[in-house]
């Protein structure tokens, strides 16, 4: 699988299957260098408008997704696209629900539920899912 990412991308998670994808935090500015081409957005109101195509999953902050079904089908979109394209999570701060959101991604690529948390914060940033809502809704995933 080709590196669609910069190796030196920051907030990049590799997941199981070789698939990358980006977690970063919505509060700072776009980094410089590769865009995204899908973007999922974790946030209790809409996002603003990006240059890229865009989900949004209604999620409030320290919470869980409004509509799991929602979450469900994004991560499903965000597999598909990141076998060929540059995919992105963000949330305000980049940790709690975007953690949650690629921990659930990685149960969907392979990882048992029970130690998707884990993996998360060994790959992407061991302040990832930050509540004990957000672990439980991890390892509920399947």
């Amino acid at each position: 699988m080709s590196e669609l990412w910069p190796a030196d991308t920051p907030g990049l998670l590799r997941l199981p299957s070789g698939r990358v994808v980006r977690g970063r935090p919505l509060s700072k500015p776009v980094p410089d260098g590769a865009v995204p081409t899908l973007g999922v957005y974790l946030l209790g109101k809409e996002p603003a408008a990006t240059a890229w195509p865009a989900r949004w999953v209604q999620w409030p902050d320290f919470g869980l997704p409004r509509d799991r079904d929602a979450l469900r089908d994004a991560l499903q979109a965000a597999l598909v696209e990141s076998d060929t394209g540059r995919v992105e999570f963000g949330c305000g701060g980049g940790r709690g629900r975007t953690g949650t959101a690629l921990a659930c991604l990685a149960v969907l690529d392979g990882v048992p539920a029970a130690e998707a948390v884990a993996y998360v914060r060994q790959h992407y940033s061991r302040h990832a899912v930050e509540t004990p809502w957000q672990r439980g809704f991890v390892k509920r995933f399947s």
